[in-house]
């Protein structure tokens, strides 16, 4: 039994899920959410506030700020309070308010943008609120997931080599694109190992990281406005792009199975799915692996919740969502990009 004195110090890195039995495909989800902060986000928090204290930037009195659409709020917010900084999140309308109650309770201030910069959209009207605060305060550190590196090197430290422990035969590593910073840090791991790993980016559509068409994106999580500076293409070989449809009904065909994930995972896993069911018949299944970034229950008022969904998407969007196959829904399959 593990014992710790910061919630920071625990987090499950080795837990699989076999999902062939609910997508038909042979498709191995590695689950990122159990630790107090309820997601992966909390490898990359953790990262650059260690690496911000090593280089002197926190300091007794210094408040840590962030633009965030949730997890890595939630994940800061906890390290902040475990080490006494203060923290003030930075976000959007999209953020679930069970997410921006938490920050809340552990402490944190939370600063909400409502109107997209003309250039970015709201993520980049965050970043603009970011820079003002920071110029109003040197008190102020910005941590700046979008370009800090320790952000991918989390995951090439941690993320990727728990993945090649687990699966020396790897062939195909699914990973959902946001900031890139997961992406990327496994991406980098894998170029350097002993057999090639084939990387397929798992991106929302409408996002504009791969050079998709700009588009209205209700779901937090993967996804940007503004194409992330961590983000180098080649060492993607594929991109999908996921309706956030079918997000949702890959959420509910997994809960109908008793697996409660965010949307995040949703989509990560919908084009895993139809990526697996697109290839040809090979001698041997391809090992396959897709990373499932945080759990489900800050989504329950959200992609769970009926009104919402069919408000936003439609009366039909759920029908069939227990035997759904995102095999065949919406989407775009993309080459390197």
């Amino acid at each position: 039994m593990p014992v710790i004195s910061t919630p920071q110090e625990f987090n499950e890195n080795d837990l699989y899920i076999d999902l062939e039995a609910i997508t038909r495909r042979q498709l191995f989800l590695k689950c990122e959410g159990f630790n107090f902060a309820g997601s992966i986000k909390l490898k990359a928090a953790a990262a650059m506030v260690e690496a911000a204290e090593r280089d002197g930037l926190l300091t007794d009195g210094s408040v840590l700020v962030e633009s965030s659409s949730g997890n890595l709020g939630v994940a800061l917010s906890m390290i902040a309070a475990s080490k006494g900084y203060g923290f003030v999140c930075v976000t959007d309308t999209r953020c679930n308010l069970p997410t921006r109650l938490l920050m809340e309770a552990l402490g944190s201030q939370v600063h909400i943008v409502t109107e997209p910069a003309q250039q970015g959209g709201l993520l980049g009207a965050r970043i603009d609120h970011v820079r003002t605060l920071c110029a109003s305060d040197d008190r102020y550190v910005w941590l700046n997931q979008y370009s800090n590196p320790n952000n991918h090197m989390a995951h090439y430290r941690t993320t990727a080599p728990a993945i090649a422990r687990h699966f020396p035969d790897l062939d195909v590593l699914f990973v959902g694109a946001g900031t890139t910073g997961t992406l990327m840090g496994c991406a980098r791991y894998f170029r350097e190992w002993h057999r090639p790993v084939h990387i397929v980016a798992i991106d929302a559509e409408g996002s504009v990281t791969f050079k998709d068409t700009p588009g209205r994106r209700m779901i937090p999580g993967l996804g940007t406005s503004v194409r992330p500076p961590l983000l180098d293409d080649s060492y993607v070989d594929e991109v999908i792009h996921v309706s956030e449809a079918d997000t949702i009904r890959t959420c509910h065909q997994l809960a109908r199975s008793g697996f409660l994930f965010g949307g995040s995972t949703g989509t990560v896993v919908s084009g895993a799915t139809r990526w697996l069911a697109q290839q040809s018949a090979p001698r041997r299944q391809p090992t396959a692996v897709a990373i499932a970034p945080d759990l489900g229950e800050r989504y329950l008022e959200t992609i769970y919740h009926t009104n919402w969904v069919q408000d936003l998407y439609g009366d039909d969007v759920l029908e069939g969502a227990a035997a759904h196959t995102p095999a065949g829904g919406e989407g775009r399959t993309a080459t390197r990009p």
